[in-house]
């Protein structure tokens, strides 16, 4: 990308509706970790155990033994689906804090070039200043 697109793209950026989002972001990312996480124990303490109710005449039975292979097959899928949900949480923590660490970084740089600039004007004013005194003393 062109570097007058990237200064483009940024300048069109809400800055203050993401300084002010962040936090926001950061505590609900933080929230839907510790939801997920606090789901995943749970569902662990609640897991049937594995034969547990079997007798020998259940197994004889040949749709007793296909429900009970289908629920094996959908515990294993839901399982899946649960370690998918606590990797993509995770991710969207990190996201979150690396987006607050962003915007607090892009803060300190807006400031620094607000005083950069104000010097800048300043210094300008003086040295325009300078030269309009010589040019009237002589």
């Amino acid at each position: 990308m062109a570097a007058g697109t990237i200064i483009a793209v940024l300048s069109n950026v809400p800055w203050g509706q993401v300084i002010d989002a962040a936090p926001k972001v950061a505590e609900g990312a933080t929230k839907l970790w510790g939801a997920v996480t606090r789901r995943k124990k749970n569902d662990a303490d609640l897991a049937p155990q594995a034969g547990a109710g079997a007798t020998e005449g259940d197994v004889a039975d040949d749709s007793l033994q296909r429900l009970r292979a289908d629920v094996q097959v959908l515990q294993a899928s839901v399982r899946d689906v649960r370690e998918e949900l606590l990797t993509a949480t995770e991710l969207i923590k990190q996201l979150a804090d690396q987006n607050t660490v962003l915007v607090q970084r892009v803060e300190l740089h807006r400031r620094r070039l607000a005083l950069l600039s104000y010097l800048t004007a300043g210094g300008f004013t003086m040295l325009v200043s300078a030269v309009v005194y010589l040019l009237t003393t002589r």
